[in-house]
């Protein structure tokens, strides 16, 4: 049997539900009313998911909206916690799960840069070694001085990918990074991404560009209301999905 630790990341039987928030009732009658019903309520976003990737694979997250994509990112990056299961994850984690989270607005894009790269633990000599890069990638060199509050939604995304892809991460985590952002850049994104698959990097993503996961990725996991409905070779699953979607529609 082969070891565990050709895996680089691991869900293991994880669950997670988030607590209903109603507003309270305002008087004597509505609490009278509602007094049946006050018991706290929860809805289950993932249910007993179980899945392993290793290393070097680019496995794409897809499903509709609400199917608990972006949750189950959140939980592999540690940014929230399961209810029930656990994850593993072997060597440098990079998440990109949210535009210009761990920006600071009245930082310059330069000043960001230096900021965000230490949040992922690069050193001061490690990110002056790379800055120039980062920008060059970015394609922001006229802007790059002036605060990021004044930087467009496609600014925003093109500096924090390529703040991403020059940490020299083990394991990356993106999450719908090609919804915004011209043609041009979106195919740049894209090459990027096979680069670092060259490389054989891991790399996580979600995204509805079901073109993008048929040319760049070797496996998709398809959820379903919280659930696995199938996991295997990409082109596979992405027709499968489709075929359902038609159904649907």
């Amino acid at each position: 049997m082969k070891s565990n630790n050709q895996y680089v990341v691991e869900v293991n039987n994880v669950s997670k539900n988030f607590k209903l928030v109603f507003d309270k009732p305002a008087t004597l009658k509505e609490r009278l009313i509602n007094f049946k019903s006050s018991k706290k309520r929860y809805l289950e976003v993932l249910k007993n998911i179980d899945f392993k990737v290793k290393s070097g694979e680019v496995v794409a997250i897809i499903g509709n909206n609400g199917s608990g994509k972006s949750t189950l990112l959140k939980i592999i990056s540690k940014i929230i916690y399961p209810n029930e299961g656990k994850i593993i994850t072997r060597g440098k984690v990079v998440s990109l799960l949210e535009l210009g989270a761990g920006f600071h607005p009245d930082f310059t894009g330069r000043e960001n840069i230096y900021f965000n790269a230490s949040i992922f633990g690069l050193s001061k000599n490690e990110i002056d070694k790379r800055v120039e890069k980062i920008i060059a990638f970015s394609e922001l060199e006229n802007f790059i001085d002036y605060p990021v509050r004044t930087y467009s939604s496609g600014m925003h995304m093109r500096l924090a990918f390529s703040i991403a892809i020059h940490i020299d991460a083990d394991i990356l985590l993106f999450d719908e990074i090609l919804a915004v952002g011209d043609q041009s850049f979106q195919q740049k994104c894209f090459d990027k991404i096979k680069e670092i698959k060259d490389d054989k990097k891991t790399i996580l993503i979600v995204t509805h560009n079901l073109d993008a996961v048929n040319n760049i990725c070797n496996r998709a996991i398809w959820l379903d209301h919280g659930i696995i409905k199938e996991d295997g070779k990409s082109k596979k699953v992405v027709n499968d999905y489709l075929k359902e979607c038609d159904i649907h529609d």
